[in-house]
């Protein structure tokens, strides 16, 4: 008896509908090009059948993709706008590169995973983006190279956010980051609103992998 075949653009529609809308995404632009996107050509090839399940997905290096609806949060959190200059730390498999550079003007896009980088601009340019820049370097303590940025993203988590980060924000500037530690990490949406005023926002909590060098936090004696 053959095997059923996986639909995958029905699993597409069914993240958007079932994970993604339900959780107070209702960007339509956003939800438009998150249905556009095949999500499996940017997952392990072994996990292409996860690719649109409510998981992460790990990616080895010890790092992983956000779930689906979690990388939507962020993105509609951001308001990434056509004119925006785009900092994304943490490439991944380029999947969320994809989507912010479909919104923005610029991405610049850090991972100190050089193979992440390979494959994220192969894929990338497959699709005809070509206002993305990959960089591999360390970018745990910031990447002040082409700041100021519009909009940061880190898919990393750290213990604490460095400072630096926030001070490559104009006023005006959006940054998503997650801080903490497990089992309750928190995801936060970080706006600078003057010269030494940041306002922050709890989106949601989650459990994600640290940034790789991300300092650790210090250690109470008793």
């Amino acid at each position: 008896m053959e095997q059923p075949i996986f639909d995958l653009e029905q699993a597409r529609q069914n993240m958007v509908e079932q994970q993604i809308r339900p959780w107070n995404v209702l960007d339509n632009q956003l939800l438009d090009l998150i249905s556009g996107l095949p999500r499996d050509r940017f997952v392990p090839e072994e996990f292409c059948s996860l690719a649109y399940a409510d998981t992460q997905i790990p990616l080895g290096h010890s790092q992983c993709m956000m779930p689906p609806r979690e990388e939507a949060r962020m993105l509609q959190a951001l308001r990434i706008q056509p004119s925006d200059v785009v900092l994304e730390i943490g490439t991944g498999t380029g999947y969320c590169t994809a989507l912010m550079a479909q919104l923005a003007h610029k991405v610049y896009s850090v991972d100190i995973i050089g193979e992440f980088i390979e494959q994220a601009k192969e894929r990338t340019l497959e699709l005809g983006l070509e206002n993305i820049e990959f960089e591999e370097g360390d970018a745990a303590t910031g990447w002040p190279h082409y700041k100021p940025y519009d909009v940061i993203a880190i898919t990393g988590s750290f213990y604490k956010l460095p400072k630096a980060f926030k001070r490559h924000l104009p006023i005006g500037g959006r940054l998503f980051c997650v801080v903490g530690q497990e089992p309750a990490m928190k995801a936060k949406l970080i706006t600078r609103t003057g010269d030494d005023e940041w306002h922050e926002e709890i989106l949601f909590e989650t459990v994600l992998p640290y940034l790789i060098n991300a300092k650790r936090a210090e250690q109470f004696e008793f």
